[in-house]
């Protein structure tokens, strides 16, 4: 079996509400790249990366010329065997492991689909029927963060992450987390969020402010020192995300006492190949983990639950449907959220049927 074929399409992905974030960030429409290798057997293996734009050292635009270099190494290659290929290509060129993140899931999805068997069965075996999920809510008022919460949470959902900072004033963000807590009532996980977008002293005063409101903050600082600062001055556990994203970072995060949890995103890794060797240092590390990835559709969501399904669930915080919270969906047979939980399909490699009438035609051929 070789490869012969690689299209790429640009896909405006739209937010069902626009998420306000701290330091001026928002999602709301975001474009997303869907990547189809293709073979000559007739088997399509299907990737997808999604960068939030002025999020972290990707772009959607960036994909195209990445796989445009890479193609003298793809084209003509056999895609089973992923991670030998995938070696080949760092070698090729370093870096770029965005761009590299959604041609590594296409070729697991072949890998998958050649052998007969679901993604899980090959990343170790499922562990888990289904998985827990968390609700993301936008930084807004508080009370509307609130109504937000009450509704996610008669959908079946037991984990929030509230988003902070988007006001710039440490007050109302405590408002924020109150107000979440209150009407989800205690029990439930609630954890607030700055992606990156506090100083040390506003989120030390929000976690000080808020420690008998049983929550976890999540990356507060641009830094992992100064991530460490808030946990040293707040005692509240701490879930690492956007500074998490290769082993030195792991490591230095679990010395520095602030990977309680850890988000692990498909693009900031690399793809599945990176992602499971992430996973197994976390779980040595005694982390919690969050299997997901920046932003995007069908693709990426099936192949994050599919890893998520072969961890240890006892090790298993969370998973995301980022699916479900934009429009359009790529594959109608995708999973989607039940009771709280969602299950990764079933049938070989990602199981999911991308409807190409929703992709139209492609804005990139290698071949």
């Amino acid at each position: 079996m070789k490869i012969t074929r690689i299209s790429l399409w640009h896909i405006p992905l739209a937010s069902h509400t626009a998420y306000y974030m701290a330091d001026g960030k928002t999602c709301d429409t975001v474009e997303t790249v869907v990547v189809a290798v293709e073979t000559d057997t007739g088997i399509t293996g299907w990737g997808e990366v999604c960068p939030i734009p002025h999020y972290l050292p990707a772009y959607a635009r960036g994909v195209a010329p990445a796989l445009t270099e890479l193609a003298p190494v793809i084209i003509g290659a056999d895609p089973v065997g992923v991670e030998a290929l995938m070696a080949r290509a760092d070698a090729f060129l370093p870096g770029h492991v965005y761009a590299k993140s959604a041609l590594d899931i296409a070729l697991w999805d072949l890998t998958g689909q050649v052998a007969g068997l679901p993604l899980h069965a090959l990343l170790g075996g499922r562990r888990q029927a289904d998985l827990p999920l968390y609700h993301s809510i936008t930084c807004v008022d508080p009370d509307e963060m609130a109504r937000i919460a009450r509704n996610a949470q008669a959908q079946g959902i037991t984990q929030f992450q509230a988003k902070l900072g988007a006001s710039g004033d440490w007050q109302t963000d405590v408002e924020r987390l109150a107000s979440v807590r209150e009407a989800v009532g205690p029990g439930p996980l609630v954890y607030g969020d700055w992606n990156c977008g506090a100083t040390s002293l506003d989120a030390i005063r929000v976690g000080r402010a808020a420690a008998n409101l049983d929550v976890m903050l999540e990356q507060p600082c641009a830094t992992l020192a100064d991530c460490a600062r808030v946990q040293t001055a707040t005692a509240l556990p701490m879930k690492l995300d956007e500074l998490a994203h290769d082993t030195a970072t792991l490591l230095e995060a679990h010395r520095l006492g602030i990977m309680d949890a850890v988000a692990l995103k498909l693009s900031k890794f690399g793809g599945l190949s990176a992602l499971r060797r992430a996973r197994d240092l976390c779980l040595y590390l005694g982390a919690k983990v969050c299997v997901e990835d920046t932003w995007g559709s069908d693709i990426v969501t099936a192949a994050a639950l599919h890893l998520g399904a072969a961890t240890d669930p006892t090790r298993v915080l969370n998973v995301c449907d980022l699916s479900g919270y934009v429009t359009p969906r790529l594959a109608p047979d995708a999973p989607a959220r039940l009771d709280g939980r969602i299950a990764p399909p079933d049938r070989p490699g990602l199981g999911i049927t991308i409807d190409a009438a929703r992709l139209g035609n492609p804005d990139l051929i290698l071949d």
